[in-house]
């Protein structure tokens, strides 16, 4: 009876700490809902905060197109001391939001991203002219990078509600490959938005690209799971980004 009871201890003690180790949100593990996401077009405006005061320093642009099989995701920065665009395009599946595609256009870098069985593209550094063609072979699944914050508010949120997120990111400048996003302290409060009393989800989040350096903190709209503030706060300095429509 006692070497049973034993068995029975060694087993239980062995599931409890498997469970413990929870598998990351992946495409493949993926307790997100896609109904939540919608195509749309949104303006966020983008603040520095210096002494509390907030100066606008650019806008953001996102355009969301969806159908039955893809997501189509543009993000467009406007800054104010520049006149030149920086556009993110991101394309993933429509029923587990798996990556397809991911190209980003700015005055520093050119990339683009072509996921598959291989992940294959290529990375231009503008400030040298090095051009560095991708050919990464990945053995996990994973969302795309530039996706994950529009995941965030797709997640079953509640008081308390904390996971990881396995995304990709390349950076040839720091780290490539599978890494880290962690959602975590998420609780449902109320915030005056636009002089309206608004309920939301207040997320924090931040991921091993930065090696959780830089800390997001999200608002997300309760009924509408839009976002409608960002904060982020990275190396002593804050910045914000306000839903404008």
């Amino acid at each position: 009876m006692k070497k049973l009871l034993y068995i029975l201890m060694i087993t239980l003690m062995t599931y409890m700490q498997v469970s413990s180790q929870e598998t990351p949100l992946n495409p493949l593990n993926n307790s997100a809902d896609n109904s939540l996401i919608k195509s749309e077009n949104s303006k966020m405006t983008w603040f520095m905060i210096k002494d509390s005061i907030k100066m606008p320093i650019g806008n953001i642009e996102t355009i969301i197109n969806k159908d039955k099989a893809k997501i189509y995701i543009v993000t467009i920065v406007n800054m104010e001391q520049s006149s030149i665009k920086w556009i993110d395009s991101t394309v993933v599946q429509t029923k587990n939001f798996k990556p397809i595609y991911h190209s980003s256009n700015n005055q520093q870098r050119d990339m683009v991203l072509k996921f598959g069985e291989k992940i294959s593209g290529y990375y231009l550094d503008k400030q040298t002219g090095v051009k560095t063609q991708i050919s990464e072979e990945v053995h996990k699944p994973f969302f795309d990078s530039n996706f994950y914050p529009q995941l965030i508010r797709l997640l079953p949120l509640k008081n308390g509600y904390s996971n990881t997120i396995s995304i990709f990111d390349y950076n040839p400048k720091t780290k490539t490959g599978v890494i880290t996003a962690t959602v975590k302290n998420t609780e449902e409060t109320t915030i005056n938005f636009n002089g309206k009393k608004t309920e939301v989800f207040k997320v924090h989040a931040s991921d091993d690209i930065s090696n959780n350096s830089t800390q997001s903190t999200y608002y997300i709209d309760v009924s509408t799971r839009k976002i409608l503030k960002q904060e982020i706060d990275f190396g002593g300095r804050k910045m914000l980004m306000e839903l404008v429509n």
